[in-house]
Parts: structure tokens; C-alpha cells; sequence
């Protein structure tokens, strides 16, 4: 019943959803052949797909906090972090992801497809399919870039504040063997924030900037981002636990 395993949960919950999103359209598109998507299917794809990162983003958030609270205010943990606090961050976090999410599918039904209707891609993304429009995508364009503004790359500076403090409050420990321990505790942490950013901040910048980078290889990184995290996410926490 200790915070980080409510956080755990919920993150399998979130990998869970964001797998559904995406493997089984992807794979019946490989196997199978199924190329195509009804409109409603293809929002409804894009809308989990963003809501369920958003939402993976703000879980390494409070992890990174949660260990932060246990490293450096060990005494206190369990009064600052009560199961009412946990409750109020997990509906923040739903709540936030829904509210920046949503407009997305709003702003694509909106736009008139007249051209051609074949998405460069194994799965719905927002800007990729409205691109596909004839009219005007400016505001889906902005919006695209403000969403992770506000909330990937909010939660990463925050998590390195968090972790800055944390190294501090380490490296004033006395002994080694305390050092050791405390770090102990934020590898398994520190190995999933890798693993979720990395393929995310590569990329997002090769679909927006990299136009000679070959189609093939943005396909590939953008599916690694939604493939290999959930996977491998279980996997880390089982051995660490």
C-alpha cells in the first residue's frame, strides 16, 4: 500500500491503454493487411494514443517527486504523501491529460478532407492526419506544439529539478553505504524516464524538421515510443521489486 505502488499500477493501467491503442491496428495492418480506418477510429486511436502519454508523462512526474519526498524528507514521507494525496495527484493528472487532449479531436473534425485520405503511417497521429486536409491547419499546428509544451516538457524540467535535489541531499550523506542505497531506490525510475523520453525526443523532432529522413525510419522511431516502453516498463519494476 506504499505510494509507488498505486503510481506502479496506474502506469501499467496507462501502458495498457496505450498498447490497446495502437499494436492490434498496427499489427492487422502488417499480418493481415487491414489498411484501412473509419474517421471516428482514427480520432478515437489518436485521441488514447496522446491522452495515454500525457498521462505516462505525469506518472514519472510524481515518481520522480515521490522519490524525492522519501530521499530527502525520509521522516515525513508518509504524512506528505497520504493515500488523499495520491488520490488528488492521479485525478489532477487524469483530469489535465483529458483537458489538453480533447481539443485535439475537435480541431481535426473540423477540417475537410477533399484530397487524398492515406495516412503516411501505422497509426493516427494528430498532425500526420491533418496535413491531409485542404484547409488551413495553423491552429492544429500551434496547438501541436504547445500540448507538449505544457506538459512532456514541463514534467521532464521538473523531474530534473526533482532529481537535482535529490543528488544534492545524496552526495551530503556521510557514509557511502547510505549513498548507495538512496541511488538504489531511483535506478528502476531513472532507466523508465530513459526509456519513455528517448524515443519520444528523437522522434517528434525528425517528424516535425527531419523531411530527409527516410519515411521508413520516422515510422520505426515513432513505434518504438509506443511499443517498447510498455513492454519493457514490467519488466524493470518485476526485477527491481
Amino acid at each position: 500500500h506504499q505510494p509507488m505502488f498505486h503510481l506502479l499500477s496506474m502506469l501499467a493501467t496507462t501502458d495498457l491503454v496505450l498498447s490497446t491503442a495502437t499494436v492490434p491496428k498496427l499489427l492487422s495492418n502488417l499480418w493481415l493487411g487491414s489498411q484501412e480506418i473509419t474517421f471516428s477510429g482514427c480520432l478515437t486511436q489518436m485521441f488514447f494514443l496522446r491522452f495515454s502519454f500525457v498521462v505516462d508523462s505525469a506518472i514519472l512526474l510524481v515518481m520522480a517527486f515521490d522519490r524525492y519526498v522519501a530521499i530527502c524528507f525520509p521522516l515525513r514521507y508518509t504524512a506528505i504523501l497520504t493515500p488523499q494525496v495520491i488520490i488528488k495527484l492521479v485525478v489532477s493528472i487524469v483530469v489535465r491529460s483529458f483537458s489538453v487532449i480533447l481539443p485535439d479531436v475537435f480541431l481535426l473534425k473540423r477540417l475537410p478532407f477533399c484530397r487524398t485520405r492515406i495516412i503516411p503511417h501505422t497509426y493516427c497521429e494528430h498532425i500526420g492526419v491533418a496535413r491531409l486536409s485542404s484547409a488551413d491547419i495553423s491552429i492544429n499546428i500551434w496547438y501541436g506544439f504547445a500540448v507538449p509544451l505544457m506538459t512532456v516538457i514541463s514534467d521532464v524540467i521538473f523531474i530534473a529539478v526533482s532529481y537535482t535535489l535529490i543528488l544534492r541531499a545524496v552526495f551530503h550523506l556521510s557514509s557511502q553505504g547510505a549513498r548507495q542505497k538512496a541511488l538504489s531506490t531511483c535506478g528502476s525510475h531513472v532507466c523508465v524516464i530513459l526509456m519513455f523520453y528517448t524515443p519520444a525526443f528523437f522522434s517528434i523532432p525528425a517528424h516535425r524538421f527531419g523531411h530527409s529522413v527516410p519515411r521508413n525510419m520516422l515510422i520505426l522511431l515513432a513505434n518504438l515510443y509506443v511499443a517498447v516502453p510498455p513492454a519493457l516498463n514490467p519488466i524493470i519494476y518485476s526485477i527491481k521489486t
